[in-house]
């Protein structure tokens, strides 16, 4: 799979995830069944600056080779994102069934990234093309 593809996807997913945390707090505490509190609803918007500014950095980084040595900063701290995040949801959904159900799609797109960046990381780009050029 093109790393292009990849970039350009976490980036749109990252980005829908920091906008809805940043100008929606309120309702998604709500969504979850989550009391919430003028803390809470700070932390929230600071995560989701985090998650958009980490949209960015892959949107800016989509134009430029990745994978194997290139770039490997940003490839790193995608797959340690996603596998942490990844590995976290999965723990919660097997302790808890009963979650809602944008718990279990949020978990099956981060274990997906997860195996993106981790073929990112560990092979070079033109393993990644499909060609042997880079």
């Amino acid at each position: 799979m093109n790393s292009k593809i990849i970039m350009t996807a976490s980036a749109i997913a990252l980005a829908i995830i920091g906008l809805t945390l940043t100008f929606l707090p309120d309702e998604l505490l709500v969504y979850l069944n989550i009391s919430s509190s003028r803390t809470l609803l700070l932390l929230t918007q600071i995560l989701g600056a985090l998650y958009f500014a980490f949209a960015m950095l892959n949107w800016m980084a989509k134009g430029s080779i990745t994978g194997g040595i290139y770039n490997r900063p940003i490839v790193l701290a995608n797959f340690a994102h996603f596998l942490i995040g990844g590995l976290s949801l999965l723990k919660a959904l097997m302790s808890s069934t009963n979650l809602p159900m944008i718990i279990w799609v949020l978990a099956g797109i981060y274990l997906l990234f997860m195996i993106l960046f981790g073929m990112m990381l560990f092979r070079n780009p033109s393993a990644l093309r499909g060609t042997k050029d880079a």
